[in-house]
């Protein structure tokens, strides 16, 4: 008999005995319950029915853990806070679930740690029994039928005895355990309906959290193109009108000086052009347009200040904002790598795998990542780098995914995955 064997049967003896006082208590709050709905129209019944009401309902989480620690289960996070109103929480699934449970652990919780109790104290009860026959003031009948009155019967008879209470501690508690665990998590666990209608609650919540950040960082990028045009734009405009206004005045009275003064309008005029194709380009770079993605990854890895491999797979029809979203990334990347990373080769893979565009950089720079900004069950951003929360924005507003790996030593990898077809 391995120790394994007997820890594994005390165990489920143990959880069998545990729904003895909690069997016990539900057999108390099931009548309460039916007397406080039934007090509710006269108003005094509210007052007790919602703490009721709210112990059942975390009751019914917390059992349900329980039920799933020993059957094995996936043990799911605690549910939420119950809802502080009555009628909210009389109408609540987990509730009526919970109250479900309650019923049934009232029927057969005490039942259970009967026999929790009998598989932990019957071999031992059964040995004393044999051994001390004679201090009974009348023979004792053993539980296999037999009379003692003397040691020959009190021998054999607790020995089957207690072979009979070895085998239910042994083979019988486990079983029972976990049978009555599969009926708790049966009448607690949520039904398919539920669990749709949970998925169905967390992808709205979810959806309404990425639309405000994609209308927060919409916000953000017209502030910055507005600054970009007040700030730089349009002062480098306003220069040049007083320019040509000055050379203006002065054609006809100092011709050399005003032929200067246009010589410079001129070249502030070709760095105001390229200046207005920087902000173009932050909108929706033009070699997009005119290369389509791949050539537009291309062009980035040759002009990358580190060595970059570039592989790109057949990417098929890909829409704008998702080729924006994937040039971008790309860009940072390949910035961080440079600025940051101290890499010394990059390799950038663009593919298509069904619905799904996949980006992939990866560097053999130094590595390390730091929890700042993350998100919650995303993995971290590289220490000393502040785009990838801008890369994580853009990939949110399309319902994508980002994840960074990035260990202390490196080597550094940024996937990226966004959905092509609506």
């Amino acid at each position: 008999m391995s120790m394994e064997r007997l820890l594994g049967s005390g165990r489920a003896s143990v959880y069998l005995l545990a729904a003895f006082p909690t069997g016990m208590a539900a057999l108390v709050a099931l009548p309460l319950l039916v007397v406080a709905t039934v007090l509710v129209p006269l108003g005094a019944g509210a007052f007790v029915l919602l703490p009721l009401l709210t112990a059942a309902h975390r009751w019914g989480d917390w059992e349900r853990r329980q039920a799933l620690k020993r059957i094995g289960g996936p043990i799911p996070p605690p549910v939420r806070r119950p809802p502080a109103r009555l009628r909210e929480l009389v109408g609540d699934p987990a509730t009526q679930r919970a109250l479900r449970g309650l019923l049934v652990h009232a029927l057969l919780g005490p039942v259970a740690g009967i026999i929790g109790v009998i598989a932990l104290a019957g071999t031992p009860a059964a040995l004393v029994e044999a051994a001390l026959w004679w201090a009974f003031p009348t023979p004792p009948v053993l539980l296999v039928g037999i009379e003692v009155g003397g040691w020959a019967a009190a021998i054999a008879g607790g020995l089957a005895e207690a072979a009979v209470y070895a085998a239910l501690f042994l083979w019988g508690a486990p079983v029972l355990a976990t049978g009555y665990a599969r009926l708790l998590d049966r009448a607690l666990s949520p039904s398919d309906s539920e669990i749709e209608a949970a998925h169905l609650t967390e992808r709205v919540e979810e959806l309404s959290h990425t639309r405000a950040e994609a209308l927060k960082a919409h916000g953000d990028e017209l502030r910055r193109i507005e600054r970009d045009l007040h700030d730089g734009t349009q002062a480098r405009l306003v220069d040049l009108a007083m320019r040509a206004g000055v050379a203006e005045q002065l054609l006809a009275s100092d011709p050399d000086r005003a032929a200067e003064l246009l010589g410079q309008v001129r070249g502030r005029a070709e760095e105001t052009m390229t200046e207005l194709r920087d902000v173009i380009r932050t909108v929706y770079p033009p070699v997009l347009a005119d290369r389509g993605l791949d050539g537009a990854v291309w062009a980035l890895g040759a002009r990358s200040g580190v060595p970059a491999h570039v592989d790109i797979g057949e990417l098929g029809e890909v829409p704008a904002s998702v080729q924006a979203a994937a040039y971008f990334t790309v860009a940072e990347a390949l910035t961080n790598a440079a600025k940051h990373a101290q890499a010394s080769s990059v390799t950038v893979r663009v593919d298509r795998t069904g619905p799904m565009l996949l980006v992939e950089v990866s560097d053999d720079g130094a590595g390390g990542a730091e929890a700042a900004g993350a998100a919650p069950g995303s993995a971290p951003a590289p220490a000393g780098g502040t785009g990838l929360s801008g890369i994580r924005r853009r990939v949110a507003a399309l319902d994508g995914t980002m994840s960074v790996t990035s260990p202390a030593g490196g080597p550094t990898l940024i996937a990226v995955e966004l959905p092509c077809e609506s």
